[in-house]
């Protein structure tokens, strides 16, 4: 088999991170190297021609998690004409909702990856991305007399608790009770 372009290798390069992007929000960072190529449709082989080793591209695709994060509420702004209010209402009911809780491969990082991140030690970049995101994110839920920490907390809190319930009652109850202080305190 002939070698690859330098074009199809770099859209190799991106199907590989956006695919362990994914799987590590859903499934954690201990998915397999072998897993995580099939899951792109790529050779196991593959991968060690793109990445020095599998934390190498933990790395990468925590902050392509947070890259996406950060243009959700850049998009908010842009569709709510700079409202800051509007952007985080409408982030704060897609955040708390069943469709957020049942697909974390396409959700946030800040409660998918905070387990995996908190195992990990202090001076990987993982942990350094992760940090300024959760840190990007807080600021953008902050308001004129809003802590946009403890709204991040609760955002939080919340749906990795309704994960951990999803099936019983209680967890739609988390979801509502969350949107209810954070409706009631904006």
């Amino acid at each position: 088999m002939g070698r690859v372009s330098q074009a199809q290798a770099e859209e190799n390069r991106r199907r590989v991170v956006d695919t362990a992007s994914r799987l590590f929000r859903e499934q954690g960072i201990q998915v397999s190297v072998a897993d995580l190529m099939k899951a792109a449709g790529l050779t196991h082989g593959a991968f060690y021609k793109q990445f020095a080793s599998k934390e190498a591209l933990v790395d990468e695709a925590t902050a392509h998690a947070f890259a996406e994060l950060a243009q959700r509420y850049s998009d908010g702004l842009e569709r709510h004409d700079g409202q800051r209010a509007a952007a985080q209402q409408t982030l704060i009911d897609a955040y708390l909702s069943v469709e957020h809780r049942d697909a974390p491969a396409d959700g946030c990082p800040v409660a998918a990856l905070a387990i995996d991140i908190a195992r990990e030690g202090g001076g990987r970049e993982a942990r350094r991305v992760y940090a300024e995101g959760v840190a990007d994110f807080a600021d953008f839920l902050a308001g004129d007399d809003q802590d946009g920490i403890v709204r991040l907390c609760t955002l939080f809190g919340a749906l990795v608790l309704s994960r951990a319930t999803k099936g019983s009652p209680l967890s739609g109850e988390i979801l509502a009770a969350a949107h209810a202080a954070l409706t009631e305190a904006g």
